[in-house]
């Protein structure tokens, strides 16, 4: 099969590009390999990551070449070199173990993410499950099998009592055992969006905090040391009443506590996020990624554990540009139906999960 010279050019581009020095990306960034001592688990928001071809089971009509969009293969291509160069980057000198992912359309475009773009050395496997959600976005993960092994995956779908109709991305369950040692639990997310408002839209979110909370406990009952981490696009920041009331979260701070820890607390905190939204009142940072863990991922159980006790957002300056009013914000892919070329609405966050000596 021929390939498209511009999609030659794309990729070796995107390659040569990517082999930057990432010591110096941003301030505590490490770029050291893990080796057989840890993992790197990130988890991103790639921002409409659709395919140029119709769906009829999908609403995807905007990202068609005649669509709203204008969405084209040029196009495609250009993001998903953006996004193998973003993963690539967020490893350091080794790519990351495992990397959820959300905004994905199917598994043709995964499978095109891991085996067409500069991602192919790593020979990333893919776990994916198409979920009810109207437009046809998905959570999913990618992972290296030399480091991790698959124990068991499925998705949760998400029926809300009060609201039969509605339709959202599952959640996507993974136990898997890191470095052919220790299990861990993983939970990744795209919890229902604020349109409509965030007062209206609350409820579900909720509803969904609350599963999780009743998932993670009888988990916890069964194995007090279980290690659990969950992430995603929550769309709520950690003081809303989704975290605090159903999850109830806690601070990092409190890490010898029972319970979940959510990790960007301190973001929130000093005014730093992975999403910058900006209403009629001005703008801000919204930290709507989360990396929430259990406690025994951070004291008192053998095995692994959070190194640290942080998290990170993913924040080199080529994933930002400067706005109007000359403020950095994520150097997205679209600007309403303005083309942006850039590579999603969204920061990454990460966290280093090493084991025990």
């Amino acid at each position: 099969m021929k390939i498209p010279l511009f999609l030659i050019l794309i990729f070796i581009s995107t390659f040569v590009n990517g082999q930057t020095d990432t010591s110096a990306l941003f301030p505590g960034f490490d770029d050291r390999p893990r080796g057989a001592e840890g993992v790197r688990i990130a988890f991103y928001n790639v921002e409409n990551l659709f395919d140029t071809e119709h769906d009829s089971l999908k609403f995807d009509q905007d990202f068609l070449p005649d669509g709203n969009h204008n969405w084209n293969n040029y196009r495609y291509w250009q993001k998903q070199n953006k996004l193998a160069k973003v993963i690539s980057a967020i490893g350091g000198w080794e790519p990351p173990a495992i990397v959820g992912l959300c905004e994905v359309e199917n598994k043709h475009v995964l499978i095109n993410l891991v085996h067409n773009t500069s991602l192919n050395p790593t020979k990333y496997r893919i776990i994916h499950h198409e979920s009810p959600d109207r437009r046809g976005i998905d959570v999913a993960m990618i992972y290296r099998p030399e480091k991790v092994e698959i124990i068991e995956e499925y998705p949760i779908t998400l029926k809300f009592p009060f609201d039969t109709a509605g339709r959202t991305r599952d959640i996507l369950y993974v136990k898997a055992r890191i470095l052919y040692s220790d299990t861990l639990i993983l939970f990744f997310n795209h919890w229902p969006s604020r349109y409509g408002g965030q007062f209206n839209t609350e409820p579900k979110r909720i509803y969904v905090a609350k599963l999780l909370k009743k998932m993670t406990d009888s988990i916890y009952k069964a194995n007090p040391c279980a290690k659990v981490l969950i992430m995603g696009d929550l769309n709520d920041h950690p003081s809303d009443k989704s975290l605090v009331e159903g999850m109830q979260i806690k601070s990092p701070e409190a890490y010898t506590r029972k319970g979940l820890i959510d990790l960007m607390i301190p973001y929130e905190k000093a005014g730093e996020g992975t999403h910058y939204y900006k209403g009629e009142t001005g703008g801000s940072w919204n930290t709507l990624d989360h990396i929430i863990v259990s406690q025994s991922l951070l004291w008192d159980c053998s095995g692994a554990y959070v190194k640290d006790r942080k998290a990170w957002i993913f924040k080199p300056e080529f994933l930002l540009e400067t706005n109007k009013d000359q403020i950095k914000v994520p150097y997205r892919t679209y600007i309403g139906m303005k083309y942006n070329g850039g590579y999603a609405d969204h920061l990454p966050v990460y966290v280093d999960i090493f084991l025990k000596k």
